[in-house]
């Protein structure tokens, strides 16, 4: 299948052009059958821990009011040492009614200043990496991380921080409803799946969010901007990813 000339310059960004094999499939293409040989290996993984954070749900025919009330709760929440130094909260962007389901480790500097996740380098590249299956921030996809605060100093998220924004998180994914989870750098891989596995590892399979929703990991734009080599891994997965979800309409 020939590379369009958008996904073409969009790969240019990515650093994979001249890497890839094929295109990845538009989301309104038709799903093709793939045989078991050559199907990734789907892995289920324990549920995690319950989180400790209660989240008073606004009832599934309501979503409208819903989102208003989730945001509300993650902005006045001070379950963690996290409140006390952010800025602002940061619970998420995107299509509320996504296929995907973007989620990262925690926000930055520029994230916190902003209220919204993924911005500034990493999150151009994220955009990238997106705008080459035919995605965006906008349309088909949701973005959130795996605690709505920032760590100081962007250090990663302690356990019992993101624990206390599990709630939150999972009510997130009951509103979106999202086909695909699509996991960015190791906090996200490490708390969705409780594993503790190298990215590079959980790469390539297609694993379950609690039995329910599949989840292919890849690595963080952030981490790509120090180890451009890497980039052209993250086509594999932006591939695979649309595989799941074509044999999932199938």
């Amino acid at each position: 299948m020939p590379v369009s000339s958008r996904q073409a310059a969009y790969l240019d960004a990515l650093g994979v052009t001249r890497y890839a094999r094929r295109a990845a499939p538009s989301a309104a293409s038709t799903a093709r059958e793939v045989p078991a040989s050559q199907a990734p290996a789907v892995v289920a993984v324990p549920r995690p821990v319950a989180p400790v954070q209660d989240v008073t749900e606004t009832p599934a025919t309501d979503p409208a009011a819903a989102w208003p009330a989730l945001h509300a709760q993650i902005a006045a929440c001070t379950a963690c040492g996290l409140s006390r130094t952010r800025t602002h909260t940061v619970p998420g962007v995107g299509d509320r009614q996504a296929d995907w389901m973007v989620i990262g480790e925690a926000p930055g500097a520029e994230e916190d200043a902003r209220g919204e996740p993924f911005v500034g380098p990493a999150g151009k590249l994220l955009d990238a990496m997106l705008h080459a299956v035919g995605r965006s921030r906008r349309r088909g996809v949701y973005i959130t991380n795996i605690v709505k605060c920032r760590p100081p100093n962007n250090r990663d998220p302690a356990p019992q921080e993101a624990q206390a924004c599990a709630g939150f998180l999972q009510r997130q994914i009951a509103l979106v409803e999202p086909k695909l989870i699509l996991a960015v750098g190791k906090v996200a891989a490490h708390n969705l799946l409780g594993r503790d596995d190298p990215v590079g590892r959980l790469r390539g399979q297609v694993w379950q969010w609690q039995g329910r929703v599949p989840v292919v990991v890849t690595y963080h734009p952030a981490y790509l901007l120090r180890s451009p080599l890497e980039k052209r891994k993250v086509w594999d997965d932006l591939c695979l990813a649309q595989d799941v979800l074509e044999r999932s309409a199938g």
